[in-house]
């Protein structure tokens, strides 16, 4: 962050002038203070004509503010700036800023949600078959899990612990450090967990969606995603040089230079927001060419849409991110950033599990969330039926009208052993193209 701004906000605030040489407390308040901010304090000039012992009137004098901020700016260190404004906040009774709480009741929330998911993802693979419980994106999700797990424990044990949430004029300089150094790691984490979340979801796609024109262009995403996210993961991990400038540079002491890191929180963002809804086109488009009930149709519509919920929480932090990396203020300014970053991760991993905690409450709660097989005709396209037998093994019977193929993908998650096809939940993918050859295609979810 850049010094001159830096120290602008800190002290273009209430000051005092001549704090109050007849009051104890302002007497030792003004004896923490530099004699570059006392010299400050003592030759600005008030335009109101405030008595010196007249707190009131002398912290709403507000060209005496900005007259102080200017001193301040041109003659005083990063470090003397911060004790001043704090000194003056609680001469002028200012009340104390701390949205701590907030962050952390939001923190605990998004880790409970997210090991709720998780195990229920890993329930409903473990009582599937053996042959098909786990998958690329079930693997890359365990490391997203792993890496937002890591960052709910970073927010709460080393940014509220160094004083996330509040001014940063109030907390002890060692832990500004700290603060922006763990701060640094999150960043990382973030871009890291987002590229993984994407991929796990293209991997899904990757088995569900066999047509060869799909699986070229779902590729190609996948290129592109791992490119997008190493990219940005070097250029988080050395955006100033040497590295560890980032967390000392604050204080205008050391010497050392940094990219616009709010630049790149903004291409990372944008870019984020437009693959996010690259990838909902993706399986939407697929959907042309299924053939099921109203019913099922706008249940699996459902369940692929509510992938935008992520990208909803990407649009709001990147509201949020105005002005990230120039903040004056970071352990304040910077909390809703890294609020939303953990919110939009979490509603991420949730919705790549939807599918899975889907069918446990069906195995769970058939009464309420019941199969969704077609227990009259089934779902056909033409002369193509397929139909799960008892022991999960797929049958596929297709006929040719027209010189077409029928081709159909039979997708399904079976609970347990049991004579009526009833506690299957299935959903059939029934594509009708001649790029897709082969009698027969079975994938388990």
């Amino acid at each position: 962050m850049k010094l001159s701004l830096f120290i602008t906000a800190l002290i273009f605030s209430t000051h005092v002038k001549y704090a109050g040489a007849q009051d104890p407390k302002a007497l030792q308040a003004l004896g923490s203070l530099s004699p570059c901010a006392l010299e400050c304090i003592a030759s600005a000039p008030s335009t109101r004509n405030c008595s010196p012992i007249n707190f009131a009137c002398v912290c709403a004098d507000a060209p005496l503010q900005l007259a102080v901020g200017k001193c301040l700016l041109s003659s005083c260190t990063v470090k003397e700036s911060l004790t001043a404004r704090n000194v003056t906040a609680s001469l002028c009774n200012e009340p104390t800023r701390d949205k701590s709480n907030r962050i952390k009741a939001s923190n605990i929330a998004m880790a409970v949600l997210c090991v709720c998911m998780v195990l229920l993802r890993f329930a409903q693979k473990l009582s599937g078959p053996a042959a098909n419980r786990f998958a690329i994106d079930d693997g890359l999700i365990i490391i997203s899990f792993l890496c937002l797990i890591t960052n709910n424990i970073i927010t709460e044990m080393k940014l509220i612990g160094n004083g996330m949430g509040r001014d940063v004029w109030t907390i002890p300089f060692d832990h500004i450090t700290e603060f922006l150094k763990f701060y640094w790691i999150e960043e990382i984490l973030y871009f890291f967990t987002s590229t993984t979340l994407k991929l796990s979801f293209l991997f899904f796609y990757k088995r569900i969606f066999p047509a060869r024109n799909v699986q070229r262009v779902i590729s190609l995403t996948i290129i592109f995603n791992v490119l997008w996210g190493t990219a940005f993961v070097i250029t988080a991990v050395f955006q100033c040089w040497p590295v560890s400038h980032l967390w000392v540079a604050w204080d205008g002491e050391h010497a050392g230079h940094c990219i616009s890191i709010n630049a790149v929180a903004w291409s990372n963002a944008a870019t984020g927001i437009f693959v996010d809804l690259w990838m909902l086109a993706i399986p939407i488009s697929q959907l042309i060419d299924l053939k099921l009930s109203r019913t099922k149709k706008w249940g699996v519509i459902l369940m692929f849409c509510l992938g935008t919920l992520a990208t909803i929480i990407s649009i709001i932090r990147l509201r949020a991110l105005v002005g990230f990396g120039q903040s004056t203020n970071p352990t304040y300014d910077q909390t809703d950033t890294a609020k939303w970053s953990i919110v939009e991760l979490t509603v991420g991993l949730v919705c790549s599990c939807l599918p899975s905690v889907r069918s446990v409450l069906v195995q769970s709660l058939p009464s309420v969330f019941g199969s969704t097989q077609d227990k009259s005709t089934g779902n056909q396209y033409g002369g193509s039926r397929i139909k799960a037998s008892k022991n999960g093994i797929f049958n596929m019977k297709s006929s040719s009208k027209g010189g077409e193929d029928d081709v159909a993908i039979h997708c399904t998650t079976s609970f347990g052993a049991t004579q009526d096809s009833k506690s299957e939940d299935e959903v059939e993918l029934v594509y009708v193209n001649n790029h897709v050859k082969g009698g027969e295609g079975s994938m388990s979810t």
